[in-house]
């Protein structure tokens, strides 16, 4: 049985416990519960959009023959470089050739008769004017010795008028030979023998035309991306047997979602790494948004220019892109998650003077998990996590949220 000291401590102690609990739950109900906030922080902050895409190839040129024909030979593989102009694809010419040998000795044989006839022409008409202009002179010296003997009586007049008719007779044989001569560079014989000509020269060029079409060349410098033929096979018209990728800027094309749209803008700065080497990053830079978005799958398409693209880089590689949409070196910034309503009338809770208080912020970029506070904080305060259940107007305490 205790003794009446040990009793009278008992109670005692017991006392001063309930005491401490009866003062420390007065000293919460006075200080509030303890609540976990985020605190409001300055530090560098970068917006960006990710999303994936592929390599572009600046253009794929497909390329096939205009004409039916047996392929005899196909000097170019899979993956081989050509040069704008090179031989990608040879069809039988043999008859090809020799119709066209056929063409150039026609129409060599048309360009002589045109020369023969414009030479004929030329002389007959020249000899023709030179025999006309020799009788006008004779004719007009005579005349001159009859008017002399005419004035010293010595012929009748008749002679005279004879003198005058043979010398007007005679002018105008040279005016008719030199209309001959003029003539003579555009007559009937010159006009048949120039036409034919000409159309023996197209008959040559038509012959040149379908030669040519036999011997398939890269339209532009490029990499051979597909082959599709082989030697002995019969190409028809039309149909794709060469694909060729052309040389130029290389570009990406990645596919974010439309609600970045309202962050892109054109010469946006990013960098870039291709699935198959992700540890090889690379600067980029927005060329193009599209102006549509896609229906089916709510993306728009952005294109990006790579000015010095890695030597790895393939078309239709898979890559995943960064686009930097916004940076601030001195951002006052607080996690997304502590921010209430952040799509329509964005607030916090604050804790100011031990007390909640409900303050509307603006918001700014974003980056991973943090949000740009542009007003209503300042560096240092503390706001409460959405995750507990307190209301404004309420005292607490604060503790790191998790």
């Amino acid at each position: 049985m205790a003794s009446p000291t040990f009793r009278r401590w008992r109670w005692r102690i017991l006392g001063g416990v309930v005491a401490v609990l009866v003062l420390g739950m007065a000293l919460r109900a006075f200080l509030g519960p303890r609540v976990p906030v985020y605190p409001v922080e300055r530090h560098d902050l970068v917006q960006r959009v990710v999303a994936s895409g592929r390599v572009l190839a600046p253009a794929r040129i497909q390329v096939g023959s205009v004409v039916v024909g047996r392929v005899v030979r196909v000097p170019v593989e899979k993956g081989d470089r050509v040069k704008a102009g090179d031989l990608l694809l040879q069809l039988d010419d043999v008859e090809a050739r020799a119709a066209l040998a056929q063409a150039r000795a026609a129409a060599a044989q048309a360009a002589a008769r045109l020369e023969q006839v414009e030479v004929v022409s030329v002389q007959v008409t020249s000899e023709g004017l030179r025999q006309a202009e020799l009788r006008l002179a004779q004719t007009e010296l005579k005349l001159t010795r009859q008017r002399t003997l005419a004035e010293a009586g010595s012929v009748s007049r008749s002679d005279l008028d004879d003198a005058v008719q043979a010398r007007d007779l005679a002018a105008s044989q040279v005016a008719q030979a030199r209309i001959q001569a003029s003539a003579a560079a555009s007559g009937a014989d010159r006009r048949a023998a120039k036409a034919a000509s000409e159309q023996a020269r197209g008959a040559e060029q038509a012959a040149a035309a379908r030669l040519d079409q036999l011997s398939v060349r890269a339209p532009a410098a490029g990499v051979v991306t597909e082959r599709d033929v082989e030697p002995g096979d019969v190409v028809q018209p039309g149909r794709p047997v060469l694909v060729v990728a052309r040389d130029g800027e290389t570009q990406l094309s990645v596919q974010p979602d439309e609600k970045n749209l309202a962050q892109l803008r054109l010469g946006q700065p990013a960098t870039a790494s291709a699935d198959a080497f992700p540890d090889r990053a690379f600067p980029a830079r927005v060329a193009y948004i599209s102006p549509a978005v896609d229906l089916s799958r709510g993306t728009v398409e952005v294109k990006l220019d790579v000015k010095d693209p890695p030597p790895f880089l393939r078309p239709d590689m898979t890559v995943s892109v960064n686009v930097e949409t916004g940076r601030d070196g001195e951002a006052l910034v607080l996690p997304a998650a502590a921010v209430r309503d952040a799509a329509r009338d964005p607030w916090v809770l604050v804790v100011r003077g031990g007390k909640t208080e409900r303050q509307p912020v603006k918001l700014g970029i974003r980056g991973d998990g943090v949000v740009q506070v542009l007003s209503g904080l300042t560096t240092g305060e503390a706001v409460v996590s959405p995750a507990d259940p307190v209301g404004p107007g309420r005292r607490v305490r604060t503790g790191p949220a998790r």
